[in-house]
């Protein structure tokens, strides 16, 4: 693990720090709304939080270092410096009485006082005991209404039993002790959670299992209103799909399942996710579920690559829809958006891992 340096980043479409960018104008929104690029890059952003005095946090997961943008929606956005570097898959974030949480490939680290310690962060073990194989290995990270820091990890295969209860699970952490203990069962690979704003229940993106074919099984997006619930992996998939391996194996004799809230086109890698808890959209995306669709690696042919929202219906019906769409030309994809977050203005920001960037939605037309 090294110091943190600073590194000056000039935005690809030839912008210089504190100039307004215009996001590519592939990039499609819903009428009313906008998108700029902001004017830095963030090589290889995932998972962003932000601090009440507007320091933008972001993790990686290839690159191995947590980034530090101060005042990143002002006019003048400070230098994207390195809060810490050579971590392994330091993807998950997150901000906690103004201490910074980093989920890595087997650990959880701790940088107190964030806003005034990062440019000479001194890092804290939390715990380093956590299972350290690297196939969905990168994590996650959010604070619940219970105080508890919970964080996934993802089953050490395509396909597999694990010895070790831990895989394939959400875990729930004493931030003081680093003790964990297992929330609920059955997770293939979740990269995206957050609470409903109004019952507080846990709601979780999931990835499904590959080498089934281009549409089976759906990516899931679960609910989880108590700790204990199962949710399928690797004996069941999606609503009702068995795996073909293990969906009739005696561990899964008397267990129950919980079927997925929405399911999405298989392969579309839905991963960051949040609530949308503000009132500068208009009404129909109260409480909306904005996700990040990462994109297909081995289907047939490309899917995701776009951010999704999900709303609730007058009847109670939750309904699907793309939100930002361009990252997709054709089978030429030239981003993948990794997370999503909604800023104390009421915009929404979305991390870009592969164009290492960081865009803003803003609404400002009529209701």
């Amino acid at each position: 693990m090294t110091r943190p340096t600073i590194i000056f980043l000039l935005s690809c479409m030839g912008a210089s720090i504190g100039v307004s960018v215009s996001a590519d104008s592939r990039l499609t929104v819903p009428a009313g709304f906008t998108i700029t690029r902001l004017p830095f890059d963030v090589p290889n952003a995932r998972q962003m939080a932000l601090t009440e005095q507007g320091l933008l946090l972001v993790g990686t997961r290839r690159h191995g270092t947590v980034w530090a943008i101060p005042d990143a929606l002002s006019d003048k956005p400070g230098p994207v410096v390195a809060v810490l570097s050579d971590l392994s898959m330091p993807s998950g974030l997150a901000v906690a009485d103004g201490d910074l949480y980093i989920g890595a490939k087997n650990e959880v680290i701790r940088v107190r006082d964030i806003d005034t310690s990062y440019p000479q962060a001194a890092p804290e073990y939390v715990t380093r005991s956590l299972p350290d194989k690297r196939h969905h290995g990168w994590k996650y990270l959010g604070f619940g209404p219970d105080g508890r820091l919970y964080l996934p990890v993802g089953a050490p295969c395509n396909i597999c039993l694990s010895d070790d209860p831990r895989f394939a699970t959400m875990l729930r952490m004493d931030p003081k002790s680093g003790e964990t203990e297992i929330f609920a069962h059955g997770i293939r690979n979740s990269v995206g959670f957050d609470w409903h704003p109004q019952t507080g229940e846990l709601w979780f993106t999931d990835n499904g299992r590959d080498m089934m074919g281009d549409d089976v099984p759906a990516e899931e997006l679960n609910v989880a209103p108590r700790p204990g619930l199962h949710f399928g992996y690797p004996f069941l998939h999606a609503a009702d799909v068995r795996d073909p391996e293990f969906g009739e194996h005696a561990a899964a004799q008397g267990l129950s399942f919980t079927p997925p809230a929405v399911e999405i086109q298989a392969h579309s890698a839905a991963i960051g996710m949040t609530f949308y808890a503000h009132d500068a959209f208009p009404a129909r995306y109260t409480n909306a579920i904005f996700i990040a669709e990462h994109g297909s690696w081995n289907r047939s042919s490309k899917v995701g690559y776009q951010i999704s929202v999900v709303t609730e219906e007058e009847d109670g019906a939750l309904a699907y829809e793309p939100f930002v769409t361009g990252w997709l030309e054709d089978q030429d994809a030239w981003g993948r958006p990794s997370d999503v977050l909604v800023t104390p203005d009421g915009s929404l920001l979305i991390a870009d891992d592969t164009a290492n960037a960081i865009y803003q939605v803003r609404y400002s037309g009529a209701d």
